[in-house]
């Protein structure tokens, strides 16, 4: 979810130019100067994929494009880091969020 109303203990919200993204083929609104995490997080997805063996969810974990937990598919591109890559407008995000069978 996005801080949509400001407060005066806080900086007034402003956004970037507003985007369209697709996310697993659903299109979801996005601004300019966002990453890719911060759009899925915005969406309520917190599980960005699972580890090939164990299938063990991940997610973003250090936020700053270190630990690789955060990888999807951009514009079919695989292992992108959610983390530390900027949103563009029409661009097509896959995630593996598929529940461990």
């Amino acid at each position: 979810m996005r801080i949509k109303v400001t407060s005066k203990l806080l900086p007034e919200v402003r956004r970037g130019k507003p985007l369209r993204v697709a996310v697993n083929g659903k299109w979801v609104d996005a601004y300019a100067g966002e990453t890719v995490a911060a759009v899925l997080l915005a969406e309520g997805i917190q599980v960005f994929r699972h580890t090939a063996r164990a299938r063990a969810p991940r997610g973003v974990y250090c936020g700053m494009g270190l630990c690789y937990e955060c990888l999807v598919t951009v514009d079919e591109v695989r292992a992108v880091r959610a983390c530390v890559t900027p949103v563009a407008d029409g661009m097509r995000i896959e995630i593996d969020a598929e529940p461990a069978l």
